[in-house]
């Protein structure tokens, strides 16, 4: 699990693992911001892996022709953070879902 946390990048996990004590803590204290900060998480998530794939194709354009796998493992590391991301949203959701009060 560290694994995947250090080659989704150091700074973009560490924000997003910042945003998910921060939802943990909202759901605790500020109920109402529980959906947003998942949203920001998500935001957070695809706008790190629009980085990580500006950053794979600029070493793909500088090393000209590379192979597929390669390429491959690259897109495979650039999912990992919009996937926690994703995570997070959907258990903010899962939070605020138990937080209704029941009809």
């Amino acid at each position: 699990m560290f694994q995947l946390f250090l080659e989704g990048g150091v700074w973009g996990m560490t924000l997003l693992t910042l945003e998910l004590i921060g939802l943990l803590l909202a759901a605790w204290k500020a109920p109402a911001w529980v959906k947003e900060i998942g949203l920001l998480a998500m935001i957070t998530g695809i706008v790190y892996t629009l980085l990580g794939y500006s950053q794979a194709m600029g070493v793909v354009q500088q090393a000209g022709d590379i192979s597929l796998s390669l390429l491959a493992g690259g897109l495979r590391v650039g999912c990992i953070p919009i996937i926690y991301g994703l995570l997070i949203y959907i258990l903010s959701l899962v939070i605020r879902m138990l937080q209704k009060p029941r009809i």
